[in-house]
């Protein structure tokens, strides 16, 4: 019913699963169920779809989407809540190491934002390059899926799974919570902004690092995690995951391109974050094609696009674009 990237991927949301609620149990944590159970269902009936359409043969490009989109839905919910259930609270953070890196590399934050507040169009273009990361992942999945490209979708799938992992697994050791939290920014710049990731939520970020986690909700999830930029990551996988998409694959270079000032403005990420999303999106594609390698030499069905069409890489083969 599934096939091997695909039960690879619904085994670590399993363990995540298993990991999430023996955390919950044994630290004391509030858990909104009810927010928890509405997500939960909405990226099990979009599974359930993929499922539904594999079974009956009806369409395996509707059903390679629709899989890869509920399990990266539901990866994203048990992913998410151990990243709040492992906060390490009370550790020293590497946040002054990487403010003097940065430092000796000419960068400041603060001034930054600052300079950019001053171009109110610019500010706004790159707050929506950077809220646009996930729709281009939902569009990424969409793409691959109908085009039947089944190993790129499961080499992005596994990808992104595997680098958020590494992401999460250093940020354990070696927590940080990027330059909001350290750095004021005048209230002005603030507003003519619209930060993303402002000075208030860097309070917050500082309140969870000296606190943990007391109330688990996936309405009030942040992004806690300054090095790795995993919002880096997700650029460098859109871009190298959708090259073979011709009409689309230009217009993601330069959105993505976009994406690393944003990161930097609305994301309040070090500079270095970036060289350290950098390193995890390469660990987890080594990683993904390993495991992808893996399971086609050991005999297990072939990873390869569905049909002949899915290999062509003159763009899309349906729909009407060429």
């Amino acid at each position: 019913m599934l096939l091997p990237a695909e039960r690879l991927v619904a085994l670590i949301i399993a363990t995540f699963l298993i990991v999430d609620i023996g955390l919950v149990a044994g630290g004391g944590v509030s858990v909104d169920w009810s927010g928890y159970a509405m997500v939960v269902l909405c990226g099990s009936g979009v599974l359930g779809v993929g499922l539904a359409y594999r079974l009956s043969g009806r369409d395996e490009k509707i059903a390679l989407a629709a899989i890869s989109a509920g399990l990266f839905v539901l990866f994203t919910i048990v992913g998410s809540a151990l990243n709040y259930l492992v906060i390490p609270a009370g550790t020293e953070r590497i946040d002054p190491l990487l403010i003097r890196l940065d430092a000796v590399l000419g960068y400041s934050w603060p001034a930054l934002v600052v300079w950019v507040a001053e171009f109110p169009a610019l500010g706004s273009l790159l707050r929506w390059t950077y809220l646009s990361s996930l729709p281009q992942f939902v569009i990424v999945i969409l793409v691959l899926g109908m085009t039947g490209r089944r190993d790129l979708l499961h080499g992005f799938l596994l990808t992104g799974i595997l680098a958020a992992i590494v992401t999460i697994a250093f940020w354990l050791v070696f927590p940080s919570s990027g330059p909001s939290a350290f750095f004021p920014i005048p209230a002005e710049a603030v507003a003519k902004l619209g930060m993303v990731v402002s000075p208030d939520y860097g309070a917050e970020l500082n309140r969870l690092m000296g606190e943990g986690v007391t109330h688990l909700s996936p309405t009030d999830t942040l992004g806690l995690i300054a090095f790795p930029s995993f919002h880096t990551v997700m650029a460098l996988m859109s871009i190298w995951f959708m090259r073979t998409i011709r009409p689309l694959f230009p217009l993601f270079v330069i959105v993505n391109m976009l994406m690393l000032p944003a990161i930097l403005v609305h994301g309040g990420h070090h500079f270095v974050d970036l060289f350290g999303g950098l390193a995890a999106f390469a660990i987890g594609h080594a990683l993904a094609q390993s495991l992808l390698s893996g399971a086609t030499a050991s005999g297990k069905p072939d990873l390869a696009g569905v049909g002949e069409e899915a290999r062509s890489e003159s763009g899309f083969q349906s729909g009407g674009i060429t």
